[in-house]
């Protein structure tokens, strides 16, 4: 080999040794870089007991989209003030947007157009759009109580007496779904009587009465996914409470509401797709953090789930997503 091809060859490895370099340095192709966007996800409870599916869907929308999604619970159950402070704070750390199950639905609107965020909140639950609140997600709270309703009217006697169950009538959507059940119970005869959580014994309290001859038997509705929990609990520890709580019916699902469901604990429930609800909260806070949303309310539909229902499979994909 000659000395001018030495030369060459040197000259010629040098440069493939310098474009390697200058290309895995980004001196010559620069990568464009992708933006995190940062999400809070702040609940309304101490845990996400009730979350099970909601974070599944959301899990993999942070993945599709390459989030940073942090998920918030309460240190007190249902402190509407707690949550608010954790808005504020999360919006100072820098947010890009905030998803939000607000406790009291009408505080939460308020205190929002009071901070004025700066980043697109969507809010879970059936709020009307405004300047702080860029999307909702929800369901038709009145339209799951009367679809409830009428489930109860189709099956159970008149005479015996029902009693709704509930975490707080002020919490969001309890008092729309309330509506609903009574919308379709009085005209049907039925007696209604309302339970709201007062300490942590109410329910037992409530159902331990019916245990005395002169209180009578009746039925129990848990008009919230907490109510029902707690309810469905007690019910299953005591086979003589079961035999005076005639029927348990309810509203929302968790893997441990459909096992009691399929047991005969819980006689029926509304459910809906609350992978969704996950999957659509995260994906319109990267779209509206973005400015390329389009949807402003998204309204999931309620389904109304029975022990045959329930084995039959036809919701299985919505009571058990996969990802």
């Amino acid at each position: 080999m000659s000395n001018r091809e030495k030369i060459s060859w040197c000259a010629g490895v040098l440069l493939l040794v310098a474009l390697y370099l200058l290309s895995s340095t980004d001196l010559i192709i620069k990568e464009k870089k992708r933006e995190i966007c940062r999400i809070s996800v702040i609940i309304d409870n101490v845990n996400d007991n009730y979350y099970g599916s909601f974070r599944a869907g959301m899990d993999m929308a942070e993945k599709k989209y390459q989030a940073d999604v942090n998920f918030i619970t309460l240190y007190a159950e249902n402190d509407e003030e707690q949550q608010e402070e954790l808005i504020v704070r999360e919006i100072k750390d820098g947010a890009n947007a905030i998803i939000l199950a607000p406790v009291r639905e009408d505080l939460a609107v308020m205190k929002l157009d009071e901070i004025s965020p700066g980043c697109p909140v969507i809010f879970l639950g059936p709020t009307a759009i405004n300047s702080s609140v860029a999307c909702s997600i929800s369901v038709d709270r009145y339209e799951m109580g009367r679809t409830l309703g009428e489930k109860i009217a189709e099956s159970e006697d008149p005479a015996v007496p029902v009693c709704l169950f509930s975490e707080g009538m002020a919490y969001t959507g309890n008092l729309d779904a309330y509506d609903g059940i009574r919308s379709v119970l009085d005209p049907a005869g039925f007696t209604v009587r309302l339970i709201e959580k007062k300490s942590e014994d109410t329910y037992r309290k409530a159902i331990e009465e019916t245990v005395y001859p002169e209180s009578g038997d009746f039925m129990a509705v848990g008009m919230d996914v907490g109510a029902l929990s707690e309810l469905a609990d007690i019910l299953e520890g005591s086979s003589v409470y079961r035999e005076h709580v005639t029927a348990l019916y309810g509203i929302g699902s968790t893997t441990a509401l459909l096992n009691q469901l399929d047991r005969g604990i819980v006689k029926g429930l509304m459910a809906w797709n609350r992978f969704d609800e996950g999957y659509l909260s995260v994906e319109k806070a990267v779209q509206a953090a973005g400015g390329e949303w389009k949807e402003k309310r998204i309204t999931l539909t309620p389904e109304y789930i029975d022990g045959e229902i329930l084995r039959s499979g036809i919701f299985e994909k919505m009571l058990y997503p996969m990802e």
